[in-house]
């Protein structure tokens, strides 16, 4: 991945394992291909390194391969400013995808104003087959698809601020959605602030992952019994009018609706019974002294409780059987105590094998999972920020004396591998500047 905001240059980040030889029992095995995938990959850094950063622009890939831009609208991609002429350079994104053990090679390059260039490459054991390529406003197609007149008629219908791909899609050509689907489906990203969208599930005690989070809740300290619903009457929402009269066009027998109101992040799911409007509030249920129950809004839960609700949905996709979940969360750690962070991340690890095809990627600051009982050295990174305010993306296995038996977590904190905030004058951070006048007693 290339040039994003701070990333800049040749930043590139691999889950492909190395010749490393700790937990190889968790490793991915592809038998179609020499090589092997890591199920995690944890990237450090210090503050303003570019963790975000590189957050960020997976979810813009994510966003202008699935939704794509509006016509005439200027494509939403922040570009690095520091350089001498940033304004008109542009952004490149680069990706080796493993789709149903096929290898898949997508790349594009943009400007806010156009797509310059666009690549689908499928590779395979001995070789790579071009698909097609897109280059200043011209495609060419490969071989067996170059006499297709329909590909030739989507790209033609496609605008110079959309991607290819996304276009063929909408037109229901069906050869590259694997890729498209990878993006919409497989692809998962959770930000520090995000909430777990689809919540409604908990709600439903009919429900497979209302009744896996309602057996796990108890045994993560949250001090939450289960989750449940309440249902209100519509009218009592704290709803703006204007949304309430939305609600009632949008919301049918069929199509419920789900809303996170501020200023408390309260979740509803609206829906339509007998032609009324329902409205159900996820609450938690507490236990009194007395062995009965207590309600709590989940704004009246603390941060961390609120963390475990919306990441701990995200650890039961990527653990389940044949799950191809890919998901990206930025701050894992964020309101987490690093005991309860470690557990989820062991409660992955087990349940990897040579089988498996989720990953987990996040960024994070604990450096107490800085451990290689834990995680493999190729499957920790450090984010560091060059001098010029680029960042660039470096394994610990890139570092000859990180051994198996070395305390890197010591190393990393004593500046070794960078990665760390560079404080400068730290004991005058806190000193009243006018203690010292500079040479003219001023």
């Amino acid at each position: 991945m290339e040039n994003w905001a701070s990333f800049r240059d040749a930043t590139h980040f691999s889950m492909v394992a190395s010749r490393e030889k700790q937990h190889g029992e968790r490793i991915a095995q592809v038998s179609k291909y020499p090589l092997r995938v890591l199920p995690v990959a944890a990237i450090y850094g210090g503050n303003a390194s570019g963790k975000t950063n590189f957050f960020k622009a997976l979810n813009f890939v994510k966003s202008q391969v699935v939704r794509g831009t509006q016509p005439d609208r200027l494509i939403p991609v922040d570009q690095f400013l520091l350089g001498k002429q940033h304004s008109s350079e542009s952004t490149s994104f680069s990706f080796e995808l493993l789709i149903d053990e096929m290898i898949y090679a997508f790349s594009f390059r943009l400007t806010r104003k156009e797509i310059l260039e666009e690549k689908l490459v499928r590779v395979t054991s001995s070789s790579e087959k071009l698909l097609y390529h897109r280059l200043d406003g011209k495609m060419l197609f490969g071989a067996g698809f170059d006499r297709d007149t329909f590909l030739d008629f989507a790209f033609k219908g496609t605008r110079d601020n959309q991607l290819f791909l996304t276009n063929s899609v909408s037109q229901k050509v069906e050869t590259f959605r694997p890729v498209y689907d990878w993006f919409n489906t497989c692809l998962e990203l959770v930000a520090p602030d995000s909430r777990f969208e689809p919540f409604e599930q908990f709600l439903d005690q009919d429900n497979a992952l209302y009744n896996r989070m309602n057996t796990l809740l108890p045994m993560l300290d949250t001090g939450i019994a289960h989750l449940g619903a309440e249902e209100i009457p519509f009218e009592n929402i704290p709803f703006p009018d204007s949304l309430k009269k939305l609600l009632q066009e949008e919301v049918s027998e069929s199509r419920s609706v789900r809303v996170v109101s501020d200023p408390y992040s309260d979740r509803f799911v609206i829906s339509r019974r007998q032609g009324e409007l329902i409205a159900k509030k996820l609450v938690t249920y507490h236990t009194r002294e007395d062995g009965s129950e207590s309600k709590f809004e989940l704004h009246q839960e603390a941060d961390g409780s609120q963390r475990v609700i919306d990441v701990l949905p995200a650890f039961l996709d990527i653990t389940a059987e044949r799950s191809k979940k890919v998901f990206i969360i930025d701050e894992l750690d964020r309101s987490l105590h690093t005991l309860l962070t470690r557990r989820l991340l062991e409660s992955y690890l087990d349940s990897c094998s040579a089988h498996c095809r989720s990953q987990l990627l996040f960024t994070t600051h604990d450096v107490l999972l800085m451990d290689q009982h834990l995680l493999r050295r190729d499957e920790m990174w450090i984010a560091e920020r060059e001098q010029n305010g680029a960042s660039t993306l470096r394994s610990f296995s890139d570092y000859k004396d990180v051994r198996f038996d070395k305390d890197i977590r010591k190393s990393y904190l004593q500046g070794r591998m960078g990665g760390i905030p560079r404080m400068l004058a730290s004991e005058a951070l806190f000193s009243d500047s006018s203690e010292h006048p500079d040479e003219e007693g001023r």
